[in-house]
């Protein structure tokens, strides 16, 4: 065997741009799988750290390097999700998906082979990236969220999906079925777009004002908000439940820091808030809204969940701008 030369050392790898044309696809799984972009972009490295860690002729062996990659990406994640619950167990207060900017989507399809045979059976990108959706997400097994993910979400066949995750196509099948009866339980009658944006700029409106009757009239009389800090900053380390109750915690918010500004934006696809200080984000909202009443509030306050808004960069690649 000889050597190559320097000019073949350096010679660009002709797969190198195909390769990496699927991060966008892989952090786009790898978020939904994991609820953490900082914990998806770790995932799509090591991915491809081990492909590069195989000789070139394996790598050239393999049919569908894209193909290689989900499986492998997926199959972290699946490890990972497992030692998941074991850390947010010892997260300090509630466990909260990290928000994203607009503009951190880019693909509407799937990359690998195959169909399924239901669309019916099947969510979005877009609905599959809302906060609601990544909470209930939160509530399934890892088997669970990734065969759903791949199948309903990415439009992977139950074959496919029984190929990366190590179970039979009917036992994949079974555990897309029980995610499906979750989600559906767990979701609210939709609400249009431009209602959702009115309900949020008029409980905007309200807390600004310190209105606590005008936001009990926002509020599902059930409504719960939750606060995600991590430890790092103050925030609440149980949910507020009940429409009085959370009006009168974010109105009291007011008096606590005078110096907070509201802008409205978008997070996770919906309508939410940032709140700013000193003309950095401190906290990102997110909501969920059944007819014009706001069941649900998620506010993020960990700054390590809040990295993507404080650059004012969709992500690193710089795909899009964040609002606000």
């Amino acid at each position: 065997m000889t050597n190559p030369s320097g000019a073949e050392r350096d010679r660009p790898d002709p797969g190198l741009s195909a390769i990496m044309s699927e991060r966008h696809q892989l952090i786009n799984l790898t978020y939904r799988l994991l609820g953490s972009l900082t914990e998806a972009e770790d995932v799509v490295q090591e991915t491809y750290t081990r492909w590069y860690a195989m000789p070139a002729q394996e790598r050239d062996a393999i049919e569908s390097p894209g193909g290689w990659l989900t499986t492998v990406a997926s199959r972290i994640c699946l490890d990972q999700l497992g030692s998941a619950r074991a850390r947010r167990e010892r997260y300090v207060g509630e466990w909260v998906p990290e928000p994203l900017p607009t503009g951190t989507e880019w693909v509407s399809g799937r990359w690998g082979g195959g169909t399924t045979a239901d669309p019916a059976d099947r969510v979005t990108l877009d609905e599959s990236i809302n906060m609601a959706f990544l909470v209930v997400l939160e509530l399934m097994t890892p088997a669970e969220r990734v065969a759903f993910i791949l199948h309903d979400v990415f439009r992977y066949s139950f074959a496919e999906v029984a190929a990366i995750v190590g179970r039979t196509p009917t036992a994949c099948r079974q555990l897309a079925s029980s995610a499906r009866r979750r989600i559906r339980s767990s979701q609210s009658p939709a609400a249009p777009a431009t209602r959702r944006a009115d309900t949020v700029r008029a409980f905007k409106q309200a807390w600004e004002a310190k209105d606590i009757d005008a936001l009990i009239g926002l509020l599902a009389p059930e409504a719960t908000a939750t606060g995600d800090g991590g430890g790092l900053v103050p925030a609440l380390l149980r949910p507020v439940e009940g429409a009085e109750e959370v009006a009168r915690f974010f109105a009291g918010r007011i008096d606590v820091v005078p110096d907070l500004t509201l802008l409205e934006s978008t997070v996770n696809g919906q309508p939410g808030l940032v709140a700013k200080m000193d003309g950095a984000p401190v906290s990102v909202l997110a909501f969920d809204i059944a007819g014009d009443r706001i069941t649900q509030i998620w506010s993020v306050l960990n700054p390590d969940k809040l990295r993507l808004w404080r650059a004012g960069s969709s992500l690193p690649e710089g795909r899009g701008d964040a609002e606000g």
